[in-house]
């Protein structure tokens, strides 16, 4: 068994924040050579004889071999030519595919390949194994799938996998701009916690100490390796996959996306959004996020340097507001009205507690200190970086707080004198 199955098994069942935590995962196998041997995993874990194989041309490539190892299973091959972006299209043309059939899915890559597998999935109650072809993301264990549809991203409710397989050798030959990228998306993880922290002192939201625990142990694990990331070193790719999977376990027991997302998914979304409607194909998700972690822990750290705060009712222009998503203006509205979450503050409450908050901001690794180790890791760093003009970005990053209806830190801005 592996080490990161037994942190599973270690914290899944009843727990003290009243949840019981579970998951669907039975396997995780991280190790040289496993492309050889995916076969004879799902055998292990009695997945039926009836494969779905769903990847783009250059995962398939990285997972040279794997199509030999399911010699003894049926096996329909779906190969999209470079997915980049996942839609909800995607979705449906996987569930025509194993609707009514005794079969299951192997997604071969990571997130845009993975999140349409996990939704059509969950959605035909099937199996799905992920081969990881890249430690590019967090999300390979995740509970949730973020997708586009008709120019909207938003997060669905999907499932976590039966089977995870890492094969260090391919994770070690992944490109560094992908390496790089994962390191970025996992430093976002500090914003994330800082907002969830947050929201359940100031809203009394859920919050799970072990989960989040779970989650900053992830964290902290991959900055002390940021010298390493883009070496292509066996045994350091197996502990940066074995990091982000803790991760997406986090998110996998609170069956949703809190634990590893704040208000820099917010804004990373908002410009994939902008884009796809100008037909850009957005960047490497890591890349546009691990920026926007910076640009937040900023802004959060010049707060925390305010011993005290005013604040008063959010009063913003609606109009305004809508004007800026254009053809996502109904989205965004339904997500604002006629229930604003802000209300869900009390601007009291807000001062009263900001002793507190500055403490949970203080609490993780300043800007400096993340951009070091993000430089260390080769990422991107700043907003020329991801090829974004200044003033786009900073829209972006004004506007954000209203994509989603999730509390975080930024979306109080506007209650903070």
């Amino acid at each position: 068994m592996s080490a990161i199955m037994d942190i599973i098994n270690a914290t899944r069942g009843e727990c003290k924040c009243g949840v019981v935590h579970e998951t669907t995962i039975r396997d995780i196998r991280i190790g040289s050579g496993l492309v050889h041997q995916v076969g004879q995993i799902l055998k292990d874990n009695h997945f039926p004889k009836q494969i779905l194989l769903v990847a783009d041309r250059n995962t398939l490539q990285a997972a040279e071999g794997i199509l030999e190892s399911l010699k003894d299973f049926s096996v329909e091959q779906h190969i999209y030519d470079n997915l980049r972006v996942a839609d909800m299209e995607h979705v449906y043309e996987l569930e025509e595919k194993i609707r009514g059939r005794e079969a299951a899915i192997v997604s071969v890559g990571t997130g845009s390949v993975n999140d349409p597998c996990r939704l059509a999935a969950a959605k035909q109650d099937k199996m799905l194994c992920i081969f990881a072809s890249a430690p590019s993301m967090d999300g390979f264990a995740s509970y949730s799938s973020p997708l586009v549809e008709k120019g909207f991203k938003a997060s669905y409710p999907a499932k976590s996998p039966e089977v995870i397989i890492g094969d260090t050798k391919i994770l070690a030959n992944a490109p560094n701009a992908l390496k790089s990228a994962g390191f970025g998306d996992m430093v976002s993880k500090y914003v994330a916690l800082i907002d969830w922290q947050v929201s359940t002192l100031i809203t009394g939201e859920y919050y799970c100490e072990k989960v989040a625990g779970l989650t900053r142990q992830a964290i902290d694990e991959l900055m002390e390796m940021a010298d390493k990331v883009t070496e292509n070193d066996e045994e350091t790719a197996g502990k940066i996959f074995e990091a982000l999977l803790k991760t997406g376990i986090g998110m996998s027991y609170t069956q949703n996306s809190r634990p590893a997302s704040g208000a820099e998914h917010i804004i990373s979304h908002v410009i994939e959004c902008k884009e796809l409607i100008d037909g850009i194909i957005p960047n490497y998700h890591g890349d546009d996020v691990g920026v926007c972690t910076l640009e937040t822990l900023k802004y959060y750290n010049e707060l925390a340097n305010r011993p005290q705060i005013e604040t008063q009712y959010e009063n913003v222009d609606w109009d305004e507001i809508y004007r800026f998503y254009g053809p996502m203006a109904e989205d965004v509205r339904k997500l604002n009205e006629p229930e604003n979450i802000i209300d869900l503050v009390d601007p009291q409450k807000l001062k009263e507690s900001w002793g507190e908050i500055v403490k949970i901001i203080r609490s993780v690794p300043s800007y400096e200190q993340c951009k070091a180790a993000m430089e260390k890791a080769g990422c991107k760093i700043t907003v020329a970086d991801i090829g974004k003009d200044e003033a786009f970005f900073r829209d972006c990053m004004y506007y954000s707080p209203f994509m989603r209806r999730r509390m975080t830190l930024l979306r109080m801005k506007h209650m903070i004198v």
